[in-house]
């Protein structure tokens, strides 16, 4: 047997399925449950809320290598599919889902599954699964790098078509979109290459401030949904009932997107890359940019969806990734060379 890499994020004294994140999540949507915040607090926690996502896109955008994505562009096919896998297919098996499941779902819950299917591609997860399972890892980065930095518009534009007037998207919307996405992710890319040894001496901190804005965006739009009155309008078994959703739409896009890797001539490790990147989805885009597009209580009951794909892709992805490195060390298996990128 190989040795065994440590997955992203768990702590190493858990068990290897069990993500810190995953659990901080959960306990913040516990926490909004419980002891929503009041409505006097709703305006400080507002705008804490849009301070918290210009920050969580800042540091997305100091930390997200573009000059690797610009490098990696050589091996277009490779990128092509899995952005045809992210921002296309992806988001045409969520309006078949959402035609699917209208007449029982609650229209939020709806309005969080074709969200989650115009994400982009996680960058953090599927480059470390792909590394895993011995696949093209820099591939993976190229193309989870390029799926986020389209992403920024990307997904704004999707909700708009889609979901048009539904999700609260006006004037103001694009004002926010700019203010507290697009500026502050610019700002960070430009600052990327001298704040490089800066990174690497700070990472640890960035983190948790990192994943700290993404706690505070959660509680605040969780927690003013409950405060607002959630529970009348989501009965509890439309949660279970998307869960299963999820799990099916991961489930088929791990199928076809590792079907296209091989029905297209990719090597195993470039295949590999394709199916991770392009199955996963983006919490840490996900989140901060539904509380700009998508407003009031509206917003609370969005970003359930993509928490719940978020810890499904975790745990099976990395099931998965250890049983192809498993695959490969088995004695008198060839493992390939992955295509340069």
């Amino acid at each position: 047997m190989g040795k065994k890499t440590a997955l992203p994020g768990p702590h190493r004294h858990w068990p290897r399925w069990v993500d810190l994140f995953v659990l901080l999540l959960l306990a913040t949507l516990i926490g909004g449950a419980l002891l929503p915040p009041g409505r006097e607090a709703m305006p400080a926690l507002s705008t804490a809320s849009g301070i918290a996502v210009a920050v969580q896109f800042f540091i997305s955008g100091l930390r997200l290598p573009a000059a690797a994505a610009i490098r990696g562009l050589k091996a277009w096919r490779l990128h092509l599919v899995i952005l045809a896998s992210t921002f296309v297919l992806f988001p045409l098996l969520g309006l078949g889902v959402a035609a699917g499941s209208a007449w029982y779902l609650t229209h939020e819950l709806v309005a969080g599954l074709l969200f989650l299917a115009m994400l982009p591609t996680a960058v953090q997860t599927a480059t470390a699964f792909t590394a895993i399972a011995r696949g093209n890892t820099a591939a993976a980065v190229c193309a989870a790098s390029i799926s986020n930095l389209l992403g920024v518009i990307a997904t704004p534009l999707l909700v708009a078509l889609v979901l048009g007037t539904y999700s609260g998207m006006n004037l103001s919307s694009v004002g926010k979109i700019v203010l507290q996405i697009v500026a502050p992710f610019v700002l960070g890319q430009l600052l990327h290459k001298p704040a490089a040894r800066w990174l690497d001496r700070w990472a640890t901190g960035l983190k948790a401030v990192d994943r700290g804005a993404i706690l505070l965006v959660v509680y605040a739009a969780f927690g003013g949904a409950v405060a607002d009155g959630l529970w009348r309008r989501l009965p509890p078994e439309q949660l279970v009932v998307t869960a299963g959703i999820c799990a099916a739409m991961l489930a088929l896009m791990l199928w076809l997107t590792s079907l296209a890797g091989r029905k297209l001539g990719f090597t195993p490790a470039d295949s590999t890359a394709v199916m991770f990147c392009g199955s996963e989805k983006s919490l840490a885009t996900g989140l901060p940019l539904s509380a700009i597009l998508f407003q009031g209580p509206l917003g609370g009951v969005v970003i359930l969806p993509v928490i719940i794909y978020h810890a499904l892709q975790l745990i099976v992805c990395a099931a998965i990734a250890r049983r192809l490195a498993r695959r490969q060390t088995e004695p008198g298996t060839v493992v390939p060379e992955p295509a340069r990128v």
